[in-house]
């Protein structure tokens, strides 16, 4: 308690303030020298004894931060009667409990980094592996037509490659916040064509046919990259779906609340067990055909939540997977 400079100079000064009244008191009369001596030990008991309560609730206190800062499991600050301290006990518990929350929140991203660092490991180890097979295979190859096939599949294995590592950087910017969106009007019409236009080859090799349904005029507030990046991988989605000959459908509507885009296929659907999980990120379905990395719905969710809309995926009651899009107006 002496420790502190505080008190220390308020003891000199309370024991300078008492030897002068009591030598003015002896002065004056006996009794009153007598009168100054006992009230200056009383109230130099007092304060001494309010003192080091105080010292000692705040030596608990500390304590207390002390085990929080070794990462104690329990954690118990008891209630003081006393205003300040009261006060101080109030804001450290708050303190205590943000600083829990934080190393909760912080061990769970470590473990969601540790699961994610262990996909993305597994998802590039199998065209990894079958690049180096095909290397393999050239090498011992003399045919030149066996070697040109093997030498586009080499191709197609290192474009997926560049796709889902570009994929994984987008989403890890999106995850961290650091991306910023163009707020400015969309055109619906010029959004649905743009995330067509990457596909319309692989669509008229497929014979995939594709009927787009938007009003004129009709936009929504958003970024038209990302956006139009967005709808494409649920195009993607359905393309794989349908396989060939199949149908794909784009249907926007307008009304006073919301903007909504409907993107319905005519492939099998989902499974009932796959719907709650579609947008999580590496799921690629209970099915064994499943195709693809997991990662195309995630982003597309990443990117259409981001900026305020809402997406949805079912099953169409005539058959086939249903996306639904909905911006507020």
């Amino acid at each position: 308690m002496l420790r502190n400079k505080e008190v220390r100079q308020f003891a000199v000064l309370f024991c300078f303030i008492a030897a002068v009244s009591i030598t003015l008191g002896f002065i004056v009369h006996t009794a009153a020298g007598i009168l100054a001596l006992a009230s200056s030990a009383a109230f130099g008991a007092a304060f001494f004894a309010f003192t080091k309560a105080r010292y000692k609730s705040i030596a608990r206190i500390s304590n207390q931060i002390d085990l929080v800062l070794h990462h104690a499991d329990r954690l118990y600050i008891g209630e003081s009667d006393e205003g300040e301290l009261s006060i101080l006990n109030s804001e450290i518990t708050k303190m205590t409990l943000r600083i829990r929350e934080q190393n909760d929140a912080l061990k769970k991203e470590k473990e969601h980094l540790a699961d994610s660092l262990a996909d993305i490991a597994h998802q590039l180890r199998t065209p990894l592996t079958s690049a180096n097979l095909i290397l393999s295979l050239l090498e011992h190859t003399s045919d030149e037509n066996e070697r040109k096939a093997f030498l586009r599949e080499t191709e197609e294995l290192l474009v997926r490659m560049d796709w889902l590592l570009t994929s994984l950087l987008k989403l890890s910017r999106l995850d961290a916040g650091i991306v910023v969106f163009q707020r400015e009007p969309v055109d619906v019409n010029n959004l649905l064509r743009a995330a067509l236009r990457p596909l319309l080859i692989p669509m008229e090799l497929h014979n995939v046919a594709v009927q787009m349904d938007a009003p004129e005029g009709t936009a929504i507030c958003g970024d038209f990259g990302w956006l139009s990046e967005a709808v494409q991988n649920i195009l993607k989605n359905c393309m794989e779906s349908v396989g060939d000959n199949g149908r794909i459908e784009m249907v926007c509507t307008d009304n006073p609340l919301f903007t909504e885009l409907a993107i319905h296929d005519s492939g099998a659907g989902f499974k009932q067990e796959d719907l709650p999980n579609l947008f999580n990120r590496f799921y690629r379905g209970k099915s064994a055909n499943a195709t693809g990395y997991g990662i195309g719905l995630a982003l597309c969710k990443r990117i259409v939540v981001r900026q305020g809309g809402t997406i949805t995926a079912k099953n169409h009651p005539k058959g086939g997977a249903l996306f639904v899009i909905r911006f507020p107006k």
